[in-house]
């Protein structure tokens, strides 16, 4: 990381190898091939050296593989940084359980005192975190840094047929038939557009029989499950994203891909990324509550107001490639570990990653019983 100054090391200690079904998605990397990368499984003590005796550690979801060695880093007073999506994503009723909050205890609440930060990963994770007075004054703002750098097919955007995409699992949480409704919509009113719905999973039949049933056939595209070089390449060529995932989305990295892509992204506020990465308006539309009315009604809004489309689209890729990105996150990273490490009071980012996260209430209760409400 000599792009970050000399004195600088980075290593990654991968506690477990990668879930079956995310190599089937194509997720899978040569991770043998590089050298920064170390396997708690093949080779603990140097993976436990580094964990103990490193100036930073970052600690995301280890499955309590590494209990003891965390709690004993975690004790130590050197400078850790906790990683974390959403703790009480179903609904934050369920801190009260006596066995629960014991747990929370022991990972987060009994090192309030020590040189240990929250990196939010996620919207509402800062308001789950103050439920259990964990992390006072040591919530910042982080996420997912996917990087979605590239030009193909954009050139092309611009026509009088508008495109739109939808990227992800085919599952309850996600929504995808609030795409095709509003294709159904779109198609009433006369627009002209297209629709590709890109995923796989155990919605696919319902979609297909909606599709057949909507006489949707010549304007929805049910394109499957791709890898993820060819998701980018739907985002790349279409103008418009559609993200529906409700609140148990903990972040939604396809919200980053679509944006650096350049599409005009149409999202959820509930879903942890959308608060942090879109201004309603400025570089995105938001909707609320989960309701399919007001999701509708901002696709709507576009198809009338065209001309928006291109530069909501610019406004995001700019968000991207100039904020919330891992260059930027891991130079903001390093200056507040310098400052920490100079004895000084660290300094926060003004916006983006590091920046303070403020509690925003995620949706409550009424909320959670028009919903499933539970992860897939």
């Amino acid at each position: 990381m000599s792009s970050y100054g000399e004195d600088v090391e980075f290593y990654f200690v991968q506690t477990m190898p990668m879930e079956e079904k995310r190599l089937q998605m194509g997720w899978g990397v040569d991770d043998k091939a590089l050298s920064y990368v170390v396997r708690y499984y093949e080779d603990e003590n140097r993976a436990k050296e580094l964990i103990l005796d490193s100036d930073v550690v970052l600690f995301g979801w280890t499955e309590d593989r590494i209990w003891d060695v965390e709690q004993k880093r975690l004790s130590s007073g050197k400078i850790s940084f906790r990683v974390s999506e959403r703790i009480y994503r179903e609904g934050q009723w369920k801190f009260i359980s006596p066995r629960g909050l014991g747990k929370k205890y022991q990972e987060h609440i009994k090192f309030r005192k020590m040189p240990v930060y929250l990196l939010c990963t996620g919207a509402y994770v800062a308001s789950d975190f103050k439920l259990i007075n964990s992390y006072p004054g040591r919530m910042m703002k982080w996420g997912y840094f996917p990087d979605a750098a590239g030009d193909e097919a954009i050139a092309e955007r611009g026509g009088d047929k508008i495109r739109l995409c939808w990227a992800g699992r085919l599952i309850e949480l996600k929504h995808p038939e609030f795409a095709v409704r509003a294709a159904a919509m779109l198609r009433d009113f006369g627009y002209d557009f297209t629709l590709d719905i890109v995923g796989d999973g155990p919605l696919k039949d319902k979609l297909t029989q909606m599709v057949k049933e909507l006489n949707l056939e010549k304007v929805v595209n049910l394109a499957g499950g791709k890898d993820p070089v060819e998701v980018l390449s739907y985002m790349r060529g279409a103008d418009v994203f559609l993200f529906t995932s409700n609140y148990l989305e903990g972040w939604g990295a396809v919200v980053n891909e679509a944006m650096q892509s350049g599409c005009a992204v149409v999202a959820s506020k509930e879903a942890g990324a959308v608060p942090f990465l879109i201004e309603d308006g400025i570089n995105g539309l938001i909707y609320d509550k989960g309701s399919y009315e007001k999701f509708a009604a901002k696709v709507k809004y576009l198809f009338d107001n065209k001309e928006m489309i291109p530069e909501l689209g610019k406004r995001a890729q700019e968000t991207i490639n100039n904020k919330w990105n891992a260059k930027r996150a891991a130079a903001e990273l390093i200056r507040f570990c310098r400052e920490l490490m100079a004895g000084k009071e660290p300094v926060m980012a003004l916006d983006g990653p590091m920046s303070p996260a403020k509690v925003l209430t995620p949706p409550g209760f009424i909320r959670t019983l028009q919903e499933k409400n539970h992860l897939e």
